[in-house]
């Protein structure tokens, strides 16, 4: 029990772990279902930022509004329908307003124009990735009985977030955000409280009760805290913000005599090893089957942010699989290690060889 941070009736499961290693430093009741509520727009927001990174969207890009979206209810921009909203700030509306309308926005335009086929889609990939007790029924997280997950399958897909698309971690860390000339604050209390603290995302309803994931850098150690079923607000942020410090002194940085770095969200996490004891000593990684494009099947192994540390992975991919990687720079200067023009099952092989000797990697089409 974590002493001292709240009576465990106050809050329904807690766990903070080491987003490089993967290490879990701390859990209670970690592997009970629960509901996510608008923890679930993390799923969304993954799949917006696959979309992004495979040329499907572009940040300036206009999303058509339907009516159906315009009707969500009750967290919401107030978008009418017919009317459009850019990406970008549907990324912004999502990740700091926690809006229900662009939520069902970002899942029509993304799976042709039904949501509950979205849904179908999030399920999908969160089993690829390794949440192993998650249902989704809706991209915003409103309440259904069938929509769970529990606070170790919400930690190991926002790692997954970190992981894969760094160059949008930034959007979890945006304190407030002006739209249409009204100003929206995120509910995320740590971002103000807790120095160090990077993002990422609150939830609730009347059942899920209070939830948030929080993530902090110190010292060179970056760790994330998920809160579920909090009685309050202020109990959620309670119990996050010492769950942060119990899992910052479990590997030795002082809660009062420490380093912040200046985050700059353009270096994927450098660890061989990500989320491999975190996910009980299995390293899945996401194959995102939305669109097939023509280039055929490929396994990025990977992106960093110097050229040497490309080609050092490269050298790895080639001695783990016997394949001769790429190293392509995208536009946000990232140098990615791919492998294209694979078949299906040459690129699911070249998967399981790659993580077998503990090489990170995701199979795209």
């Amino acid at each position: 029990m974590l002493c001292n941070i709240a009576n465990a009736a106050d809050y329904r499961a807690v766990l903070v772990a080491d987003i490089d290693s993967g290490r879990v430093l701390y859990q209670e009741k970690a592997n009970e279902l629960n509901y996510p509520a608008s923890l679930t727009k993390i799923m969304t927001l993954y799949l917006t930022f696959d979309a992004l990174e495979h040329k499907r969207l572009h940040l300036d890009d206009y999303l058509i509004v339907s009516q159906y979206a315009a009707d969500a209810q009750p967290v919401k921009l107030g978008l009418t329908a017919g009317s459009k909203i850019k990406v970008e700030d549907a990324i912004k509306a999502v990740a700091v307003h926690s809006a229900n309308d662009v939520a069902r926005v970002l899942a029509e335009n993304l799976k042709g124009g039904k949501e509950g086929s979205f849904a179908a889609l999030m399920t999908r990939v969160a089993n690829e990735i390794g949440l192993q007790h998650t249902n989704f029924e809706n991209s915003s997280g409103l309440p259904n009985d069938d929509h769970m997950s529990t606070a170790r399958d919400i930690a190991l897909l926002s790692m997954a977030v970190y992981k894969h698309f760094p160059q949008y971690w930034k959007y979890f860390g945006i304190k407030s955000w002006t739209y249409n000339g009204k100003t929206y604050t995120n509910g995320n209390r740590l971002l103000t409280s807790f120095p160090g603290c990077d993002g990422m995302k609150t939830g609730f309803t009347n059942k899920s009760k209070y939830s948030l994931v929080a993530t902090a850098a110190r010292d060179g150690h970056h760790l994330i805290a998920v809160v579920l079923g909090a009685e309050n607000k202020d109990v959620r942020a309670q119990v996050a913000t010492k769950m942060l410090n119990l899992g910052f002194s479990k590997l030795g940085v002082s809660n009062t005599n420490y380093n912040v770095p200046k985050q700059t969200y353009a270096t994927a996490p450098t660890s061989t090893n990500p989320i491999a004891k975190y996910a009980t000593d299995k390293k899945p990684e996401p194959k995102i089957n939305m669109v097939a494009s023509a280039g055929g099947v490929g396994v990025q192994f990977g992106a960093f942010s110097s050229y040497s540390s490309a080609q050092n992975q490269a050298k790895k991919v080639k001695s783990a699989t016997g394949l001769d990687a790429d190293i392509e720079q995208n536009e946000n200067g990232l140098y990615r290690v791919r492998v294209n023009g694979l078949s299906e099952s040459a690129a699911q092989n070249a998967k399981n060889l790659a993580v077998a000797n503990g090489i990170d990697c995701y199979i795209f089409h």
